[in-house]
């Protein structure tokens, strides 16, 4: 009942279903027990009266009972699959409706195959508790009690036998459960195969290019080999029981007669006893079937609450360090400053009681070696996190005091690899303003030196990119990002590595590109290309989240600088060759 009741919490509308399954299930498995008691009645009539007037009519009853139970249970098989399939459909949506308005931490501290997987798996697993084993629970527990009742109306020594199958069966059931923690660990391993199969599956393309093997993925094999070893240790501590379960079910005729041959009073009537042998051996198989669907209830309804518990511990990690927007929907100036701001992924801090200022309508430069901080300190700027404390502000005023649309206006952040959809690339760069005239959306294009480009292409602006369409190399996706984010026309610009993955033939226009998008703006630039950079008005160097250096090239290279020194290293890489 705990799995069923968080279970319909994501089905609010359609519950009823549930408890209707539940109904007709109960029916049906009332009218099937009852053909079993009109079954001792032909018995009775043929062997023990030796009559055969009534088989037909009793024959008929048979056969109308089950045929009228298997229909209605048929119908609480569906309605509780239509449940089932709502109830997936819904913990899919949630997990997209999460995903859309999760935090940025949530994508850096989970790989995409893990978050795939999580969803996916538990949403399709939620389907088979609800699907089948409603109308298989509510039969497993009605049939055991129904068949002991019909068992003692044939004959209390009937009714007394089954008795002690179900005592016993009732017991091996409990000892094939297993341990819940070892359950807990191989749920664990199977969770982590998953996911690693997915990324591998994604890097097929990297294996197949280097003749990889899949030893090679060290985290896949050892997931692989986790996970065998833990399910084969599960299977082998429910051995036991399981096999004595089927041993005294399946052997039961052969456990029963030598008690019948010792025990029989020969002044009974022989064919009672026969009688009550066979419905001894039919009622037993029917306990056999129900204690195996109560096996599998008791397996499901673990991985069951598993299931659900995982997707709302990943529904509330999603949400998880989000930051908590205002009201406020206008900024006095674009002035950006970090007051004493500390941060940090898990629990090693990245930034530590950091503090400066960014006049409006100027242009930085973030340098620094990987690691020192400065993308973070970009991300932060955006919003994309929750600080631990401080405050950053933008025009005197906190960032959460303003509306996520807001901040969402205001701040463009053109991405190292920025990400294209499949559509045209006049579709690609209105996104940033939907209500973007065609003039605009061309004119933005031509901004960031996109005429060449459209020039290759018969469609122009409607070329569709992606699979039913055109490749672009990295030079020209950024300076569609680009086109994208000059349209935006947002006061303040970040741009992380922006220009790192593109060629020399397009730099030069992705430099002249960039001029136009941060004319009149206020804009943090990260870039290891430290030539794309001397013309900003400041440079800040930083080191392990702090800032070690700030001025203007011309003046941090007159010193003994960091900066020269990265400056001189940058310089010496350009006139490396190789000499044959």
């Amino acid at each position: 009942m705990k799995v069923y009741k968080k279970l319909l919490h994501y089905v609010p509308k359609e519950k009823w279903l549930a408890y209707l399954a539940i109904a007709f299930t109960a029916v049906s498995t009332m009218i099937t027990v009852s053909a079993y008691y009109y079954l001792y009645e032909l018995l009775k009539g043929l062997v023990i009266m030796n009559e055969a007037g009534d088989a037909f009519h009793y024959a008929v009853i048979i056969v109308g009972l089950l045929v009228a139970g298997s229909l209605i249970y048929m119908v609480s098989v569906l309605l509780a699959h239509i449940l089932g399939f709502r109830l997936e459909t819904n913990l899919r949506k949630r997990g997209i409706d999460g995903l859309i308005s999760a935090s940025f931490k949530f994508f850096d501290l989970n790989s995409s195959g893990r978050t795939r997987q999580l969803i996916d798996d538990n949403a399709a697993q939620t389907h088979s508790i609800v699907a089948h084993l409603i109308p298989d629970n509510a039969g497993a527990i009605l049939t055991p009690i129904l068949v002991l009742i019909v068992g003692f109306m044939v004959d209390v020594k009937v009714g007394l036998a089954l008795v002690l199958f179900t005592v016993f069966g009732a017991g091996q059931i409990m000892l094939m459960s297993g341990d819940k923690s070892f359950m807990a660990i191989y749920q664990a391993a199977l969770e982590k195969m998953n996911s690693e199969t997915v990324e591998y599956v994604r890097g097929m393309q990297v294996v197949k290019i280097f003749g990889a093997s899949v030893n090679s993925f060290k985290a896949l094999h050892k997931a692989i080999m986790d996970y065998s070893k833990y399910a084969l240790n599960y299977s082998m501590s429910c051995r036991k029981p399981y096999v004595r379960f089927q041993i005294i079910f399946l052997g039961a005729i052969a456990i029963l007669t030598p008690f019948l041959v010792l025990f029989m009073d020969l002044q009974l009537n022989a064919a009672v006893i026969a009688v009550d042998l066979i419905m001894v051996l039919f009622l037993s198989g029917v306990l056999f079937s129900g204690f195996m669907k109560i096996m599998y209830v008791s397996m499901y309804a673990y991985m069951g609450i598993s299931a659900v518990e995982k997707l709302e511990e990943i529904f509330t990690d999603m949400q998880q360090d989000k930051l908590e927007f205002g009201t406020l929907e206008k900024f006095e100036n674009y002035e950006i400053e970090f007051d004493n701001v500390s941060f940090g992924y898990k629990d090693e801090m990245i930034l530590e009681n950091l503090s400066f200022k960014l006049e409006a309508n100027k242009s930085y430069a973030l340098v620094g070696a990987s690691g020192s901080g400065k993308s973070t300190i970009a991300k932060l700027i955006s919003g994309f996190y929750k600080i631990h404390s401080g405050a950053i502000k933008i025009g005197g005023k906190s960032i959460s005091d303003y509306s996520e649309d807001a901040i969402t206006r205001s701040i463009a952040f053109v991405f190292q690899d920025s990400k294209l959809f499949k559509t045209s690339i006049f579709e690609n760069v209105q996104i940033a303003n939907p209500n973007a005239r065609k003039e605009q959306v061309l004119k933005a294009l031509h901004l960031a030196g996109c005429d060449e480009l459209l020039a290759k292409f018969p469609l122009k602006d409607q070329t569709v990119i992606g699979s039913k369409g055109v490749f672009l190399s990295g030079g020209e996706k950024q300076r569609i990002a680009i086109a994208r984010a000059i349209l935006k026309d947002a006061n303040i610009i970040i741009m992380d590595e922006a220009s790192a993955a593109v060629d020399p033939e397009n730099e030069h226009e992705l430099q002249k590109a960039f001029k136009n998008l941060i004319k009149g703006k206020t804009v943090i630039m990260i870039a290891h290309r430290l030539s794309s950079i001397r013309a900003v008005d400041e440079v800040l160097v930083m080191e392990k989240g702090k800032i070690i250096e700030r001025g203007n090239d011309a003046e941090l290279m007159k010193e003994d600088s960091k900066y020269k020194y990265f400056q001189d290293l940058y310089a010496k890489a350009n006139d490396w060759r190789v000499r044959i």
